[in-house]
């Protein structure tokens, strides 16, 4: 009898399969960051990007070495520590010339919990005749070849077939003048670096911001992005844009490909930040640095006229004609992103520390981080630099996400639900990561492909589930177990009511 039921159960939801291709997810995470897994969804229902929250000053740039112009930098877990490299650099406006004093270095933070960093005495790199310092990379401590060390960017190679001397990388950009390329460099310990490989790596881009690669597990492959002009030359109105290029071997690179942004209009961006997302590697998150001139403007944010504007020019560069935000892009490809319009970062309210162009550029690499309320979850932490130019220094600040917390599918208490395609999962438990009111619920109805509702797993058999949790499991009438259904094409039905919900997976959990 047992065994009929069974049988039953498999020709229901196999008797009038969807004309859609069900789609397989496995049992990866699904973060709601678009609607690739939606067929249908009510009104009221809304895609809604969550901005970080503003937390700690993680790092000043007050020594010697370094000063307010530290722009491009690059974070990673390594071991017991967490890693920060980053550009010392420092502007001075003279009559409207901007000099660099003492030039560009790329110099390394650390920091236990990735919430304060302290800058460790290296020993490598003499500055001002002293080694006494955090000092990484100059433009001759590469033995055989002088580098820009401060469009540097340093990474953690996570391919596991990586030799160990090359276990961290760099894409470094020449500064030799009419050579415009990048090329790579290698270290066992992040320290000291030597070339890997002969000859610029790639040389399709323009490549005057931070660039950067890393190695694609999901794809089995490097990849690398860069920036460069579109629609026409340096200098000749340009769109400031990003490329990107795929790599076997860190080595031999494809041809440079621009990304798309299908609806997104045509903006500058200075910086990209693209990342595999570490929970869902499958999907690619960037922080691009958008660019905007909006004209000479005074302490106040208005206009002056030519001679206001003159003798801005030739004096602090603090309120120039271009100011920037951060932007929040994704990608299930690599290539095509979805990139929301409103500003993740916005500069604040402090005209003198965060409304100049520099400001608001996110770091590449996301750490996660404790929360500091008791008895709660980690948190995910991203970096921005403020002050940039308007010092002596300038700040990392250092920003929070819920984990998974980017983007949520989100319901107001009038409430609403959505339905996804057709998909195929492994594993016996369904988990989401939600939040709701006190009011608020989120209920899961699993269908065949047709969508009629599967016995045991209706909306009426579903546990309502609230609170605000990374982690739970969602459970129906006979339990958690979705045994049967895996390897089966399954719609899923949620039903919210003031609620989101940043993701889901299925997973192999306790019987």
């Amino acid at each position: 009898m047992k065994r009929y039921a069974v049988l039953l159960l498999v020709v229901l939801l196999n008797s009038q399969l969807s004309a859609d291709e069900p789609i397989g997810i496995g049992s990866r995470r699904e973060l709601m960051i678009d609607d690739y897994l939606i067929d249908s969804m009510s009104d009221s229902l809304r895609l809604k990007m969550h901005r970080p929250v503003r937390r700690n000053v993680a790092l000043v740039t007050d020594a010697p070495w370094e000063g307010n112009a530290c722009a491009y930098s690059s974070l990673f877990h390594d071991g017991e520590k967490y890693r920060m490299y980053y550009t010392a650099n420092h502007y001075v406006n003279r009559e409207g010339r901007i000099d660099e004093p003492h030039g560009r270095h790329l110099c390394c933070a650390e920091s236990l919990d990735g919430i304060h960093f302290t800058k460790p005495e290296l020993g490598l790199v003499e500055f001002d005749g002293s080694k006494q310092n955090n000092i990484v990379l100059g433009p001759d401590t590469v033995p055989g070849v002088r580098i820009d060390p401060g469009h540097t960017t340093i990474l953690k190679d996570t391919n596991p077939n990586c030799p160990p001397d090359a276990r961290y990388k760099a894409l470094v950009r020449s500064p030799v003048k009419g050579e415009r390329g990048l090329f790579a460099l290698k270290s066992a310990d992040g320290f000291h670096f030597s070339r890997l490989g002969e000859g610029l790596i790639i040389t399709d881009g323009y490549f005057d911001s931070e660039n950067l690669a890393f190695w694609d597990s999901v794809r089995g492959e490097y990849r690398a992005y860069f920036r460069d002009f579109d629609d026409g030359p340096p200098g000749g109105g340009g769109i400031r844009g990003i490329k990107t290029a795929t790599s076997p071997d860190f080595l031999t690179w494809s041809k440079a490909e621009w990304l798309a942004y299908p609806k997104a209009p045509n903006e500058h961006l200075y910086t990209n930040q693209i990342m595999p997302y570490a929970r869902a590697p499958h999907i690619f998150i960037g922080f691009p640095k958008r660019y905007i001139d909006r004209g000479w403007v005074d302490s106040t944010g208005k206009l002056p006229g030519l001679a206001g504007r003159k003798a801005r020019a030739s004096a602090s560069p603090r309120y120039g004609s271009a100011v920037s935000d951060a932007l929040m892009m994704t990608s299930r490809d690599g290539r095509s992103f979805k990139r929301w319009g409103e500003a993740l970062i916005r500069p604040g309210p402090s005209r003198t520390n965060s409304w100049v162009y520099g400001d608001n550029m996110v770091s590449w690499g996301i750490l996660p981080t404790k929360s500091d309320l008791p008895d709660s979850p980690e948190e995910l932490s991203i970096y921005a630099i403020e002050g940039y130019w308007t010092g002596q220094s300038q700040n990392f600040r250092r920003y929070s996400f819920r984990v998974d917390g980017f983007v949520s599918i989100q319901a107001p208490l009038s409430g609403g639900e959505f339905v996804t395609k057709p998909i195929l999962f492994k594993g016996n438990q369904l988990e989401i990561n939600y939040s709701t009111s006190a009011a608020g619920s989120i209920r899961v109805e699993l269908q065949n492909a047709e969508g009629k509702s599967i016995p045991g797993h209706s909306l009426s058999d579903c546990h309502e589930v609230f609170g605000d949790e990374i982690d739970r499991t969602v459970s129906w009438k006979d339990g958690p177990n979705v045994t049967r259904l895996a390897g089966i094409p399954v719609r899923m039905r949620f039903v919210i009511s003031d609620a989101d919900l940043f993701s889901f997976r299925f997973r192999q959990g306790k019987r």
